[in-house]
């Protein structure tokens, strides 16, 4: 009997380590400050940080067209 809830996808977290110009370390570290004064809930900037690259890729219109047509070029063998 099929169910209406296809099979999850593989959600084992990737490890990635990326570097970080100061300006920027700062800021993330301010918004986690800016975060937990607006949602009395402490999380470390790196807890934050996949939230806000997934926001800012859904966001991204641009990314999704291009996104869409690397994935019919691979379906297509182009």
């Amino acid at each position: 009997m099929p169910l209406r809830l296809s099979q999850l996808p593989d959600r084992t977290p990737v490890r990635m380590t990326i570097s970080l110009d100061p300006e920027l370390a700062t800021a993330l570290g301010d918004y986690a400050s800016v975060y937990e004064r607006t949602y009395s809930k402490t999380e470390k900037p790196e807890a934050l940080i996949p939230a806000m690259l997934e926001s800012f890729l859904g966001s991204d219109t641009g990314f999704k067209r291009a996104r869409k047509s690397l994935s019919n070029n691979a379906r297509t063998g182009d």
